[in-house]
């Protein structure tokens, strides 16, 4: 591995590998990080080649580590220890300055849409930690207590937390090439998108959502050719631009303007994204004021 591949592993892996081999368990380790086990052994898999060597050897009993892999369990032990003490640190620093909110904001809308309900928790407490990552992740850091709550698009699997709707979604709108014909449609069908790659995520990512959306495919006749969704918008949109396919996101992504891509309603589709706010139960009574301004904040569609 070069050094420039070195510098730009995600540490996540570390700490998946190092939970794994604490547990020489997939399936207990998958519990332990609240994520599905193929995900976690694709990461595992990943890190093995990025580092070039075998960390576990797979028996039916579960994992054992090899040397090399006991090797790199020995290096990166401190790296993890520091990076605990460094986040404990942090969260002395905000605790020092008021009392805290951490609350998370899914990336399955436009960012925007959330202006107005930032300044208003900014009006309302001391100190303010935003985080912005896609529904799951949300989920399971709310579930490790690393977020006081979060807001999540719907519907979702949100396993031993208290799921509070709001009485808001977003139909789900074609983002297309500007170089296809179908563009010059003041309004698309599903079937008229049949013959088109379609920009679309795993199921593993969210099998609630994905569930929904393929019966909505399937209800309406269209069968389509899928390609694997890039996590990152911004990339997304680049190869819709560069004509590679189509995606079909929530409403609010048509305030982005970006060359090459057109958004384009779609009819009679029922395809939408809910939203709502996860908080832990026993947390769900001092965070009652939170759900209560964000429902007010989101009574209707925007």
């Amino acid at each position: 591995m070069t050094s420039a591949q070195i510098y730009s592993l995600d540490i996540r892996l570390l700490r998946y590998f190092a939970v794994v081999a604490e547990e020489n368990n997939m399936s207990r380790a998958a519990q332990r990080l609240f994520m599905s086990q193929p995900p976690l052994s694709r990461h595992i898999r990943q890190l093995e080649e990025r580092l070039g060597v075998t960390l576990f050897v797979r028996h039916t009993r579960g994992l054992t580590l090899t040397e090399e892999g006991a090797r790199v369990l020995e290096i990166v032990r401190p790296l993890l220890a520091l990076q605990e003490k460094t986040y404990a640190a942090l969260d002395k620093l905000d605790l020092e300055k008021g009392p805290l909110l951490r609350i998370g904001l899914t990336t399955a809308f436009e960012q925007g849409a959330f202006t107005s309900l930032e300044d208003k928790l900014r009006a309302q407490v001391d100190s303010l930690r935003i985080v912005r990552r896609d529904s799951l992740e949300l989920v399971r850091q709310v579930q490790r207590g690393k977020l006081d709550a979060a807001l999540v698009a719907l519907p979702l699997e949100a396993g031993g937390l208290t799921v509070a709707p709001l009485d808001w979604q977003e139909p789900l709108i074609a983002a297309l090439p500007a170089i296809w014909p179908e563009a010059e449609s003041v309004s698309l069908s599903l079937l008229s998108l049949n013959s088109r790659p379609l920009f679309w995520f795993k199921r593993e990512r969210n099998p609630a959502f994905f569930d929904f959306t393929r019966q909505r495919f399937q209800h309406a006749g269209y069968i389509p050719s899928c390609i694997e969704e890039p996590l990152e918008h911004d990339v997304l949109l680049a190869r819709i631009a560069n004509g590679e396919g189509l995606s079909l996101l929530p409403a609010s992504f048509a305030a982005i303007q970006r060359q090459g891509v057109v958004f384009r309603p779609l009819s009679n589709t029922g395809l939408c994204v809910g939203a709502g706010v996860v908080v832990l139960p026993e947390k769900q009574p001092k965070f009652e004021w939170l759900i209560t301004l964000v429902r007010r904040q989101f009574t209707a569609p925007q």
